[in-house]
């Protein structure tokens, strides 16, 4: 078993600031208008964003084995199969 990596502390500030000026991005969108649907595509392509530094940095999959990011990608592939499921209902209502 090998050791986990180091992760330095200005590694951990950089994703930091990245997590809170991707906020305030997402604060100064939610005040545009954009159209229809694209305040929402922005909100929530915004946040994937943040969810995978989250994810990559302070979960530390990026510095894992890679058994561990492919379960981690299975678990974004199973979510994915429920949304297109959900949607595929919700879409087709009349």
């Amino acid at each position: 078993m090998t050791s986990p990596a180091a992760v330095s502390v200005k590694l951990y500030l950089w994703v930091f600031l990245g997590l809170i000026s991707l906020t305030a991005v997402t604060t100064g969108i939610s005040f545009m208008d954009l159209g229809e649907n694209w305040n929402a595509l922005a909100a929530l392509t915004i946040a994937f964003i943040k969810a995978g530094l989250v994810v990559l940095y302070f979960m530390h999959v990026r510095f894992s084995p890679p058994l561990i990011g492919i379960v981690a990608g299975a678990g974004v592939f199973w979510l994915a199969i429920l949304l297109v499921l959900l949607l595929s209902d919700v879409l087709t209502r009349g």
